[in-house]
Formats: C-alpha cells, sequence, structure tokens
C-alpha cells in the first residue's frame, strides 16, 4: 500500500515529460516564412508579351516585369527611375511572384510581382537597406477563436497569415518565429499576458530581437460556414499596450485566409503608423541598465597609453554580430543547428533571421571576444566554416578515409 503514491507520481511525471517531448517535436505545427529575407517588392505589375514560342513569351514577360518594377521601385524610394541592363537587373532581381498569368502559344499575358535584393538595390539606389527600418520586433501572433486562444500550440490559420505576408515594403523589422522547436513552449498564451520583463529579457534575446509585438485576432462565427467577424488588435511591448484596433468582415468560413491576410497589412500599416510617430521604440526595461555595484575590468597597461590618459569602458567593444549561412533539409535541423551553436563559449545570442526549409538558412549570432575563437570552436565540433567578412558558411565535414566515388 506505500508504494502506490510512488508508482503514481513516477507515472505522472513519465506523462509530463512525454507530454512536454511532444509539445517540442510536434511536426504539425511550424510554418516557415515565405519571405524572411526583407525584399523590396513590386506588386502588381501587368505584362502583355508575344514571341514565337510560349517559353519565349514568357520569358520576355518576365524581363519587361523586372524593367516596369525597378522604375516604380527607384522612383518610391526617391531615385531618378532611370532603366538598368538586362544583366544588372537579372543580379538585383532575388524571385518573380506570379499573381495571375495565361499561357498562349506565342503569347503571355501576367500580372506578376518582382523581389528586388534589398542590399544590392539600396546600394545602387544610395540608401541604406536598413533606412528608416525600426530595431527588431518579435511577432507572436495571437488568435481567439470559440473562446480559445491560440499561438504556436498547433499550426493555425492566423500563422499562417502572418508567414504568408512579404515584409520588404514595411518599415517594421519582423522577426517571425516558425513555430518550430521550443517556440510552442516559450511564445504561448500565457506569455503574452505575462508583464514581468526578466523572463520577457530571455526570450527575445534568444530570437534576436529588441522588443515584441502581439498582433491579436478575434474570430466571431455567426453560423456553421457562414458569415465571419474578425476584430484586429495591434499590440506591443510586455504591457501589452494597445496601437489599433478595426474590424473586418468575410462572407463565409471559406473567405478566412483572405479576411486574415488583409487584417495582416491593416496591422503592418499600424504598426508603422506607430513606428513614425515614436510609439514603437523598444522597451528600456527590456535591456537594463549596467549594475552599478560592478567593478570595471582593469585595462591592460600599454606602451601608446600615457598616465593621464582617460579609456572609456563604455566604448569598448561588448560584442560581435555575425551571419551563420548553414544548411536546413529539415524543420529538426533548424533547432538542432541554433542548439549547437548557443551552447559554444562566447556565444551570447543566437536565432535563425531568414528561413529557407530545403536550402540555406541564415542566422543572426552575437559573440564575445575574437570572432576567430567562435570559428574553432564550429571546426571543433565537425564543421568546415568559410568566411567572408562577418559571414561565415558552415558545413559538415566529410567523413575521412572514403574513396571518392565513379
Amino acid at each position: 500500500m506505500a508504494r502506490r503514491p510512488i508508482v503514481f507520481a513516477a507515472l505522472t511525471a513519465l506523462t509530463a515529460a512525454t507530454a512536454v517531448l511532444a509539445q517540442i517535436e510536434g511536426t504539425g505545427r511550424g510554418v516557415a516564412p515565405v519571405d524572411g529575407g526583407g525584399a523590396f517588392e513590386v506588386s502588381g505589375v501587368r505584362v502583355d508579351v508575344g514571341a514565337k514560342t510560349a517559353e519565349a513569351a514568357r520569358l520576355g514577360g518576365w524581363r519587361l516585369a523586372q524593367r516596369k518594377a525597378w522604375v516604380q521601385l527607384s522612383r518610391r524610394l526617391g531615385g531618378p527611375g532611370t532603366l538598368l541592363s538586362d544583366s544588372t537587373l537579372d543580379q538585383l532581381v532575388s524571385g518573380i511572384v506570379v499573381e495571375r498569368e495565361q499561357i498562349g502559344p506565342g503569347r503571355y499575358i501576367a500580372q506578376l510581382g518582382v523581389l528586388f535584393d534589398r542590399n544590392r538595390a539600396g546600394s545602387i539606389l544610395g540608401i541604406a537597406p536598413d533606412a528608416g527600418r525600426s530595431a527588431p520586433m518579435l511577432v507572436v501572433p495571437l488568435m481567439w477563436s470559440a473562446g480559445v486562444g491560440q499561438v504556436f500550440e498547433a499550426r493555425g490559420p492566423w500563422q499562417q497569415a502572418w508567414a504568408r505576408f512579404r515584409t520588404g515594403n514595411s518599415s517594421v523589422d519582423y522577426i517571425r518565429p516558425a513555430g518550430t522547436g521550443a517556440d510552442a513552449l516559450l511564445l504561448n498564451v500565457g506569455q503574452v499576458t505575462r508583464p514581468g520583463r526578466t523572463w520577457w529579457r530571455r526570450i527575445i534575446d534568444q530570437y534576436g530581437a529588441a522588443d515584441v509585438l502581439v498582433p491579436v485576432v478575434r474570430l466571431h462565427r455567426q453560423w456553421p460556414g457562414g458569415p465571419v467577424v474578425g476584430v484586429f488588435e495591434a499590440r506591443h511591448g510586455p504591457d501589452d499596450t494597445p496601437l489599433g484596433r478595426f474590424t473586418l468582415r468575410v462572407g463565409s468560413a471559406e473567405g478566412v485566409p483572405q479576411l486574415l491576410d488583409v487584417g495582416v497589412q491593416r496591422l503592418d500599416a499600424l504598426y508603422q503608423q506607430a513606428l513614425r510617430e515614436g510609439r514603437l521604440s523598444p522597451d528600456g526595461a527590456l535591456t537594463p541598465p549596467p549594475d552599478p555595484n560592478a567593478t570595471p575590468e582593469a585595462v591592460p597597461e600599454d606602451d601608446t597609453l600615457g598616465a593621464g590618459d582617460v579609456v572609456d569602458l563604455n566604448a569598448l567593444p561588448t560584442g560581435t554580430t555575425l551571419t551563420l549561412q548553414y544548411d536546413t533539409p529539415g524543420v529538426a535541423s533548424v533547432a538542432n543547428t541554433e542548439a549547437l551553436v548557443r551552447a559554444l563559449p562566447g556565444v551570447r545570442s543566437a536565432g535563425t533571421s531568414s528561413l529557407a526549409l530545403g536550402g540555406v538558412s541564415l542566422m543572426r549570432v552575437v559573440v564575445d571576444g575574437d570572432p576567430a575563437a567562435f570559428q574553432r570552436a564550429l571546426e571543433a565540433r565537425g564543421y568546415q566554416v568559410a568566411v567572408s567578412g562577418t559571414t561565415l558558411r558552415i558545413r559538415r565535414a566529410e567523413p575521412t578515409g572514403t574513396a571518392p566515388t565513379g
């Protein structure tokens, strides 16, 4: 009889551990953003091109769309709107979005969107790629439906709408978690309503953000399959400060994705307006001042430093930001690589800033000390590291002693 409570407690602990493991390793939850690179986008470009073959007409339509889009982008960003050569545009364009197209035997009619690489296009136009943009903001999309709140606990339409949204034309620097790994444990309904800065500070540091944005939608269904009303709210910071609110309606449940896409665009407009008005500044409590009781480190003696010279300790470098390029064949590889990098000595923070499943993703890493030590630590873990400035490309080292095939 005395053993039953012990057995029951052990089964309870095992069940709880299994539930936590299922939350972390669930494969049906994450939705990767379609555009994490922040490219400049020009949408709604109409083309009508004829050629001898359908393929030639389509290629000609895409080239014409690049030219039209570049002129629009240049004028929108204050440039002269002059046309560039096709070879130059091919280097600037990072993608073509087919919004609508009709392909005939010798004719191509379409409405296209053109994505331009932000860094390359900005250098040609003479503007800084991040000019006028906000500090990095962590996005936690909260949806209420049937009285139940949801963030990343399961794959939902609100998360998918934010993943579909292209952020290149926004002045807000969004950091959108994919919802995989530990996202569902760190970012949930309970955390959104928690004002404590200590835990928030640890969370946003994991994602490389400066503050948090909480776009909220409350869905009200009139009857099954009938009209759906969405109440949208733009909220900011650990205090859940409201920045704006509006209501949209769609005639049937099939139109909910379109309703949410329009809601994301309207919320982005509210956040951009708040940024222009100075209401989207990062919370100072999330970056606390240094401890006044801390003893400053001694400055090593140097022959070039006179006895009466003053050294500003605050001007000494406190961290180096690096960009890590790594292969992401699947969802699990993202969480595994992030965990490995965060465990390396000297790493202050690490978070994926651009996710490309099946390709090469980008990770923002802040390290203390010499970046060469970070490189050596990666090589000690079995990686091949190629360095170009502050960008590191890592690959798993090939097994030694393996004879080449073929």
